[in-house]
C-alpha cells in the first residue's frame, strides 16, 4: 500500500486525469466488447499509456535532469489525438444514432434561421481563409499558452493550464457520447462543394483537407457523413479556446490580447465554416464553466493529497 501511495504522489494533477479517463476508456471497453471491434487492442493500448504516465511522472520526480519535466508536460499532447481517434472507433457503435435533427431545430428556434445560412451571405474569400488558418490553428493554442508559461519558468501556472486543458478535452470527449453529431457541412449543405461555395485563397482548402483526415475522411472518402467521427456536441473547438483565453487572462500572460483575438475569431469560425451549429457553441460555453469552475478544486484537491501548495491565480 505504502508503494502505491509513494507512486500515486508523483502524478501530477493532470496525469490523474489521464489516468482516469483511460481506466473508464478500459472499462468501456470490456463492457461493449461485443460492439467495439478493436477492444482488446484498446485496452492493452490504454493500460500502457497508464503506465507510462506512472513511468514518466515517476522519472521526473526522482531525476533534476530537465529532459523529464520537458517530457512530462509534452506527452500530453499527442496523447490529446490518440484518444480523439480511438473515441473514433467506439462512438458510432455504442451510439448509432445522431443527434443533428435536434440541434437544427434548437437553433432554427433560436435564430429563426440555419446560422450557416446567414453566415453564407456575407462569405468572401479573404474572410474564408483567414478564419480557415484561425480554425487550423486550434491545437497550437494551448501548446502555445504553455510555452509562454514555461519560458518565464512558471511551473506551477504551466502546471495549471495543462491540467485544464486536458480536463477540459477529456470533458469534451464525453460529450461526444452523449450526444453524438455530423455537423451543419453534412446535414444543411453540400460536403462535396464546400470548396466551390466557401473558397478562399492559397490556404483554405489545404487546411480544410488537413482537418478533413484529422477526422478520418480524406479526399474520396465514400460516404464521408456515415464515416466522419462524431465530435459535434459541445464544441471542443470553442470550449477549449475558451479555456486557454481565460487562462491567459487569469495568468497574466503577456500575450492575452493574442488568445483573445485569435480565440474569437476562432469560434466565429466553427460556424462560418460550417463545423458546428450554435447550439454547439452554448454547450462548448456551458460545460467550459463548468471545467473552469470545478477543474480549480480538483486540482487543489490532488496537490494537498500530494503535500504541495494550493493553486491561487494571483500567486502562480
Amino acid at each position: 500500500m505504502k508503494l502505491i501511495k509513494s507512486f500515486l504522489k508523483n502524478l501530477k494533477a493532470f496525469d490523474l486525469v489521464v489516468v482516469v479517463f483511460f481506466i473508464l476508456l478500459i472499462i468501456i471497453n470490456i463492457i461493449y466488447r461485443d460492439k467495439v471491434d478493436q477492444w482488446l487492442i484498446f485496452v492493452f493500448m490504454n493500460v500502457g499509456i497508464i503506465l507510462f504516465a506512472f513511468l514518466i511522472a515517476f522519472l521526473e520526480n526522482k531525476s533534476d535532469a530537465r529532459i523529464w519535466r520537458v517530457m512530462h508536460y509534452w506527452y500530453i499532447a499527442p496523447l490529446i489525438m490518440i484518444t480523439f481517434k480511438e473515441l473514433y472507433f467506439m462512438i458510432k457503435p455504442l451510439r448509432p444514432v445522431d443527434y443533428d435533427a435536434l440541434f437544427i431545430q434548437i437553433d432554427r428556434w433560436m435564430f429563426g434561421t440555419d446560422p450557416t445560412h446567414f453566415f453564407y451571405q456575407y462569405s468572401h474569400p479573404l474572410i474564408t481563409e483567414i478564419l480557415q488558418i484561425v480554425y487550423g490553428s486550434f491545437y497550437l493554442l494551448p501548446i502555445l499558452l504553455g510555452l509562454f508559461l514555461l519560458r518565464k519558468k512558471r511551473y506551477l501556472a504551466t502546471d495549471y493550464a495543462v491540467f485544464s486543458v486536458v480536463y477540459g478535452f477529456y470533458l469534451s470527449y464525453i460529450g461526444y457520447f452523449a450526444l453524438p453529431g455530423v455537423g451543419p457541412r453534412f446535414t444543411l449543405h453540400n460536403f462535396e462543394t464546400i470548396n466551390e461555395e466557401l473558397p478562399g485563397l492559397f490556404l483554405t482548402n489545404p487546411l480544410r483537407e488537413f482537418v478533413n483526415i484529422g477526422e478520418s475522411i480524406p479526399e474520396g472518402t465514400q460516404n464521408p457523413a456515415e464515416v466522419v467521427q462524431r465530435d459535434v456536441f459541445p464544441s471542443g473547438h470553442t470550449m477549449l479556446t475558451l479555456i486557454v483565453m481565460y487562462l491567459s487572462v487569469r495568468l497574466r500572460s503577456r500575450s492575452k490580447y493574442f488568445f483573445v483575438l485569435v480565440g474569437s475569431l476562432l469560434i466565429i469560425a466553427t460556424v462560418y465554416l460550417r463545423y458546428h451549429y450554435v447550439i454547439d457553441l452554448i454547450g462548448g460555453l456551458v460545460l467550459m464553466i463548468f471545467s473552469v469552475w470545478s477543474g480549480k478544486y480538483l486540482f487543489n484537491w490532488w496537490r494537498r493529497k500530494t503535500g504541495l501548495e494550493e493553486f491561487e491565480y494571483k500567486k502562480a
